[in-house]
């Protein structure tokens, strides 16, 4: 009776390569973290270097004599997350940026308007729209304390948007790669505003990728209402909406929120140019729409309510067209352009506007077809606007960095980061 021999893909004979998450990757986080509290001359900065370093130096040890990455990884997020968090929260130190959000709070409740009449140093400036008040709300009602700090509430804003994000099943192993990596990890414990920007941006194109248009819609409006940098996501997710009707309607599966779409989703029936393209517009239109009207209902009480301060604060500081200099300047190409070139700042903008044209055109010619895919055309946009901004900082690059890590986790769940090792056969 003859019998028959199932093949073996290729790829499992071959040897697994290198993963992220080493003793090396540890080990470099640590000399980072390490660099920053010699160097840096901010005092919370120092305070997470130093924690931080540590947490990295065991799980480097720990994973070099074989513990699981599991185990690593609990360690380095533990000393570069909760224990210099702590820390800063017993002493009362924090960032200049947890300071603004509380201040622009109490302002909030007692005038209407999160911004100052007459700011005058670059301390008295509030740069962030004002759904960025939300988060020192807490301390504003309660008073200051431990538990209404506003990077507590931050933090968990990005934590839990990043979760609902990712693909269902084992979220916590992406959700520790991400929190540990040093350059979110450092704005978790000193505070940084730009993580609930990137949770909310990563929750909009995975619910716009499950066709979930309104809600789509609600979460970007909600990131759109904290910081300028999340406008940019708002097209991106039309055209995702866009393409993946239209693919469904033509019979191919959408995305489904588990990577590059589900094989296993019942094909829809093929339907004509005009009606796929109908249902598509559609669901754009209704993502745009609610992303609209959401970041409206939350900037423009407080806008109109002192359409001058609103104008100082948040369109001429960060544009550099006060009195008061931005202490955004770290030396990427945009800061160094403006800085050191005649007509510099002139120059600067045309390769921003350039590079914004150029991706708009990639979104008209090639849309992304999976959540994915938006995630890293997102990704690649943003880091150029961060090099070519007159006024921007290395922090910033959280905002990519997110992305481009959640794209990967939903390619490939529970390994952000990772190179796929083996496929399963098929049975």
């Amino acid at each position: 009776m003859a019998t028959t021999t199932p093949l073996t893909p290729p790829d499992q004979h071959r040897e697994p390569p290198p993963r992220l998450g080493g003793a090396l990757w540890w080990a470099l986080c640590a000399t980072a973290a390490l660099g920053l509290a010699v160097f840096s001359a901010l005092g919370p900065h120092r305070v997470w270097g130093a924690a931080a370093a540590l947490g990295y130096l065991a799980a480097a040890l720990l994973t070099a004599r074989g513990r699981s990455p599991r185990i690593a990884g609990a360690v380095a997020l533990a000393g570069a997350v909760p224990l210099p968090l702590l820390w800063l929260l017993a002493v009362d130190l924090a960032q200049l940026e947890v300071r603004v959000v509380a201040r622009s709070a109490g302002l909030l409740l007692a005038e209407g308007t999160p911004y100052l009449q007459h700011p005058v140093v670059p301390e008295d400036f509030n740069p962030y729209l004002p759904g960025m008040a939300v988060f020192g709300l807490p301390e504003a009602l309660a008073g200051p304390g431990p538990f209404t700090d506003p990077r507590l509430w931050m933090g968990a804003a990005f934590l839990g948007a990043l979760a609902f994000a990712l693909p269902a099943g084992d979220r916590s192993a992406p959700l520790r790669w991400i929190a540990a990596c040093p350059l979110v990890a450092l704005p978790l414990a000193v505070g940084g505003v730009d993580l609930p920007v990137a949770g909310l941006m990563c929750l909009g194109l995975a619910l716009a990728g499950r066709g979930r248009a309104g809600a789509a819609g609600l979460a970007l409006g909600a990131a759109a209402a904290l910081k300028w940098t999340a406008w940019p996501a708002i097209p991106v997710a039309l055209a995702l909406l866009a393409a993946a009707s239209r693919s469904t309607s033509a019979g191919r599966p959408a995305d489904g929120g588990e990577g590059r779409g589900d094989s296993r989703r019942p094909a829809v029936r093929r339907e004509g140019l005009g009606g796929s393209r109908r249902p598509a517009d559609r669901a754009a239109a209704r993502c745009g729409l609610v992303a609209l009207l959401t970041a409206a209902a939350l900037v423009l009480p407080a806008a109109l309510r002192d359409p001058g301060a609103f104008r100082a604060h948040v369109v001429d500081f960060p544009l550099g067209l006060t009195d008061a200099v931005s202490s955004a300047a770290s030396p990427l190409p945009g800061h160094l352009l403006a800085t050191h070139v005649p007509g510099g700042r002139t120059l600067a903008l045309l390769l921003l506007g350039v590079s914004a044209l150029l991706v708009a055109l990639s979104l008209l010619l090639r849309p992304p077809a999976t959540a994915s895919d938006a995630a890293a055309r997102l990704a690649l946009g943003l880091l150029l606007a961060i090099a070519f901004m007159p006024a921007s900082r290395f922090g910033y690059l959280v905002h990519p960095l997110v992305l481009a890590v959640w794209a990967a986790a939903r390619q490939t769940p529970g390994h952000p980061l990772l190179v796929r090792v083996g496929k399963q056969v098929s049975r």
